[in-house]
């Protein structure tokens, strides 16, 4: 099934908002540009046509930003150790399409999740399906910084000497999930599943955010948990700026 309906073989550039292209708002955010193409091989009719759906964004007068979205998206692409990285979406779009097996797609989007306190946090998302029971979808954040014109690594987002600190607080939350999911007294699936670190953390509006990539804390039946660490547990752990309204 195709996750996002779009015009075959044509390339869309949507302005998100009111027809404005990566404008500053009154609220110092920013709005970008939509790029969305899928395509199929050319002349191939019918479902089982591979297919390469494409769904990022791009921000006027923002070539860092933008060339730092393409390289992570790609990175996502990439499904074995050693493997190289494509030179550009539409090259990785054209070998796809050229390797491809009946039935095979592949999925890219980057989306703003939130704007706030001059962070820019985006949500990446990958789904790659070439054979099997089903496919494999991954998760990836960026958290950029606007003043810095970074992303921000976590040693960036934490006082130093804190890591231990927010791993122990992750791993509480870790154990709220379990409750919520009622699988606290379930022993066998906490061996089976037991907390580990993630890389994808976001520095929401509402609480610090973890997702998981599937088969990391749960089974793939359980899609990509997320865990949250409120914020008043984060004072003396997280950089005091990176509190919402503190930035």
């Amino acid at each position: 099934m195709r996750l996002v309906p779009l015009l075959l073989c044509t390339i869309l550039t949507v302005p998100l908002l009111n027809g404005c292209q990566s404008l500053r708002l009154a609220d110092n955010s920013l709005t970008p540009q939509r790029i969305a193409f899928e395509h199929s091989p050319a002349g191939c009719q019918g479902e089982s046509c591979p297919l390469v759906n494409i769904d990022t964004l791009s921000f006027a007068e923002q070539p860092a930003l933008n060339a730092l979205i393409e390289r992570s998206l790609l990175e996502m692409t990439v499904d074995g150790p050693g493997a190289p990285l494509p030179p550009s979406l539409q090259a990785y779009e054209r070998n796809f399409l050229a390797e491809a097996q009946p039935g095979w797609s592949s999925y890219l989007q980057a989306k703003v999740r939130e704007q706030h306190d001059g962070l820019l946090i985006l949500e990446l998302s990958s789904y790659l399906a070439t054979g099997g029971a089903h496919g494999m979808p991954g998760r990836r954040f960026i958290n950029y910084d606007r003043k810095l014109e970074k992303p921000l690594s976590l040693q960036d987002m934490l006082l130093p000497g804190q890591e231990d600190a927010f791993w122990k607080l992750a791993q509480d939350a870790h154990r709220r999930w379990l409750a919520a999911e009622k699988l606290d007294q379930d022993a066998d699936y906490q061996k089976t599943w037991p907390f580990q670190e993630t890389a994808n953390v976001a520095l929401t509006r509402g609480a610090v955010l973890l997702k998981y990539d599937v088969y990391s804390i749960a089974p793939y039946s359980s899609g990509h948990p997320e865990l949250k660490i409120p914020y008043p547990q984060l004072n003396g752990v997280l950089k005091p700026q990176y509190f919402p309204g503190r930035g």
